[in-house]
């Protein structure tokens, strides 16, 4: 059973950082292309940024320059370096594994992310 667990929220000033993380077990994760995913209050689920099994990674707009996104095969971890936070990067963070541009075929229980201004 594919398993995945994000850490590293919490309640950060604006032009803070975090960094999130996401431990997956019961796969093969070095197969797989990774991705965060962020969620606010009442909207949809986005894609944040996505790390392709070969290396390519992929940005939101709205988050280039600020936020990198890196894996560890050895250690299954994927993690989320947020940089220059905004109250609008509020949300709920989520670690999907899959296949593809918006591998989302498994998804983590998520961790909170709440930037103040």
């Amino acid at each position: 059973q594919v398993q995945l667990v994000e850490s590293g929220g919490g309640l950060v000033q604006a032009g803070g950082s975090l960094r999130l993380s996401c431990r997956v077990s019961g796969s093969i994760f070095s197969i797989y292309d990774m991705a965060w995913y962020r969620q606010a209050p009442g909207k949809e689920r986005d894609l944040v940024a996505q790390s392709g099994s070969s290396g390519g990674t992929y940005y939101a707009d709205s988050v280039k320059g600020r936020f990198t996104i890196s894996r560890d095969n050895a250690k299954k971890t994927l993690y989320l370096q947020m940089n220059s936070l905004k109250p609008e990067d509020t949300g709920m963070y989520y670690c999907g594994q899959g296949v593809g541009p918006d591998p989302s075929r498994h998804l983590g229980r998520g961790t909170q992310v709440t930037v103040s201004s």
